[in-house]
């Protein structure tokens, strides 16, 4: 799989993970909901498609409605595996903003390679431990960097 992975541009990831995401229901997404999810035209959908079938990731056919593969969906479990450790990352830890988080989630799945989510990933598992037994890693870091800007911006 991983193979596969480094074949796909950051443009194909988002494709993957968008199907992925949309069709967790049904098992399916259409076209115009994978343009409307990335905010792209239909016709740069169809040429991802076309790609993400030529790479056997993806079921398509023109007009109907698209799957991924066995290995598309291993592939794309993956890219959203990351993006939620990311995301979590930012979000419960770092203290970030929702929304500022998902987008630095999605620019970093892309950069950042499995040695780095792993560890990210061990962290995260390792501070909420910790605040299972009582010292909440995550808040003292982030009472922390208050005071640091705080310092900084002379408030």
């Amino acid at each position: 799989m991983a193979a596969e992975n480094a074949n796909l541009s950051s443009s194909l990831e988002d494709y993957l993970e968008a199907i992925f995401n949309l069709s967790k229901e049904s098992n399916i997404a259409r076209s115009k909901d994978i343009a409307n999810s990335l905010g792209v035209s239909r016709a740069s959908v169809t040429g991802a498609l076309r790609v993400l079938k030529d790479k056997g990731l993806a079921n398509y056919k023109p007009y109907d409605y698209v799957t991924l593969t066995e290995t598309g969906q291993a592939t794309a479990a993956e890219i959203a595996k990351k993006h939620k450790i990311l995301e979590s990352f930012f979000i419960d830890l770092l203290g970030i903003k929702p929304e500022t988080a998902q987008e630095a989630a999605c620019k970093a799945e892309h950069t950042l390679g499995p040695e780095i989510i792993e560890k990210l990933l061990c962290f995260i598992e390792f501070v909420s431990h910790r605040s299972e037994n009582g010292y909440d890693l995550a808040a003292q870091f982030q009472k922390f960097c208050k005071k640091q800007i705080s310092k900084s911006t002379g408030n």
